[in-house]
């Protein structure tokens, strides 16, 4: 009796073997087959992306626009050549102040909010105390916006987008009388980095300090210092101030307030 139950048995055993796992495989292939599966992923690390500081971004932002061939003031505006296609390949030096051609990313702000989200920080700097009470806000017929990329060659993954709005060069003749000429703005912040605007204050009317401190407290910047210096070459107006935060590493940026009183434009620059 034990002989023949193993006889049936023994054939049965090795067709499974045999049998059974494709069998098993197709029924899981039924199973699956055109079902969409979500499964939890431990690769929270995956498309890690680094984000620079308030105060890496200015330095960033500070050592680009120092490698620009002119000064970015009204009193150049006039020479200023035209961009130029740049190939990112081929890029010279240790940084690189560059037009961005393929435009704004998902996360960035688009060429339709950049002026919306100017007036939104004017506004806000006016409240603060950084700028006139009476500096106007921009209107896009009479303005241009350009995006730029900021990029550390050497260390590619610290870079930022930038928008550059400026008064358009057709209302050179116009009165710019408390109008914004220039401003660095954040591409995904909308902060404002950097300004040039003309006001009906004068010099001695402003505490630059303050209003440094104000402007520092605004984009959240840290370890702001006096700069002290005997040169009085470093600017082309004898009315301005320097300060110092620290930047990426060992770098330190150095922040000036200014103003020319020819044309009563007041600044804040970070070369």
């Amino acid at each position: 009796m034990i002989s023949i139950s193993m006889a049936v048995l023994l054939p049965a055993v090795v067709l499974a073997s045999v049998l059974g796992p494709e069998q098993i495989a197709r029924y899981k292939d039924k199973a699956t087959l055109n079902q969409i599966i979500v499964e939890e992923s431990d690769s929270a690390n995956e498309g890690y992306r680094y984000t620079l500081s308030s105060n890496e971004k200015l330095f960033l932002l500070s050592k680009c626009l120092e490698h620009q061939a002119l000064q970015e003031n009204e009193l150049n505006a006039m020479a200023r050549p035209e961009s130029s296609d740049v190939d990112y390949g081929e890029l010279m030096g240790t940084y690189a102040f560059v037009m961005n051609r393929q435009g704004p990313s998902g996360r960035e702000i688009t060429d339709k909010e950049i002026f919306q989200i100017c007036n939104q920080e004017i506004n806000i700097l006016r409240e603060r105390g950084v700028l006139p009470d009476k500096v106007r806000e921009v209107e896009p017929a009479s303005y241009s916006a350009v995006l730029y990329s900021a990029i550390d060659v050497l260390e590619p993954q610290n870079n930022m987008s930038v928008w550059k709005v400026s008064l358009s060069t057709s209302q050179q003749n116009a009165d710019k009388t408390n109008r914004l000429i220039d401003a660095y703005i954040d591409a995904v912040t909308g902060r404002i980095y950097g300004f040039y605007v003309r006001t009906e204050s004068t010099w001695s009317e402003m505490e630059p300090k303050k209003m440094v401190e104000l402007w520092s407290d605004y984009l959240g910047l840290t370890g702001l210092t006096d700069y002290d210096s005997s040169n009085p070459l470093l600017e082309t107006t004898p009315d301005f101030e320097k300060y110092c935060f620290p930047g990426i590493e060992e770098g330190n940026t150095i922040v000036t307030v200014g103003f020319y009183e020819g044309i009563n434009e007041l600044f804040l620059k970070m070369i």
